[in-house]
C-alpha cells in the first residue's frame, strides 16, 4: 500500500530518477512534471498529496509555479516543498514567499529528505519548514 502520491517537478532526469528511486523504495507513488507549467497542470489534474518543486526550470520556473499552485483554490492546500540547488538566503525567502511550505536543498541527505517528506504527510503538514539537508560523506 502506498504511503502517498508525490508530484516531482524537475527538469533534470538524473535528479528525478534519484528522487523517484528514494521515494519509491520508501513506499510512495511518484510522478513527474518536467517544468513549472506542466507541474501546475499536473497538480490540478492529479491532486497529489505532496509536491516537490525544483526552482530553476524552463517554460515556467518553480517560484512562479508555486505562486500559481498556491493561489488556486483547488491546489492551495497541497503541501509544496522546494527541492533545489538554489540555496542563497534570498532564494529561500523568495521560495517561501511564493508559497512553498518547506525547503530542501540539493544535494539531499537521504534520511533527512525522507524525514521532511514524512513530515509533510504528518504533524508538520501546513507548517513552513526550512531545513538544509547535508550531503552524505
Amino acid at each position: 500500500m502506498s504511503k502517498g502520491r508525490i508530484l516531482v517537478v524537475e527538469d533534470n532526469m538524473d535528479n528525478y530518477e534519484l528522487v523517484r528511486f528514494i521515494l519509491e523504495r520508501a513506499g510512495y507513488d511518484v510522478f513527474l512534471a518536467v517544468n513549472g507549467r506542466d507541474g501546475v497542470s499536473a497538480a490540478r489534474l492529479q491532486k497529489p498529496d505532496l509536491i516537490l518543486m525544483d526552482l530553476g526550470m524552463p517554460e515556467m520556473d518553480g517560484w512562479i509555479a508555486a505562486e500559481k499552485i498556491k493561489s488556486d483554490e483547488t491546489t492551495k492546500s497541497i503541501p509544496l516543498y522546494a527541492l533545489t540547488a538554489h540555496t542563497l538566503p534570498r532564494e529561500r525567502l523568495r521560495a517561501m514567499n511564493a508559497g512553498c511550505d518547506g525547503y530542501i536543498s540539493k544535494p539531499i541527505n537521504v534520511d533527512g529528505f525522507l524525514d521532511m517528506v514524512a513530515g509533510a504527510f504528518g504533524k508538520n503538514r501546513g507548517k513552513k519548514t526550512t531545513r538544509k539537508a547535508h550531503k552524505v560523506r
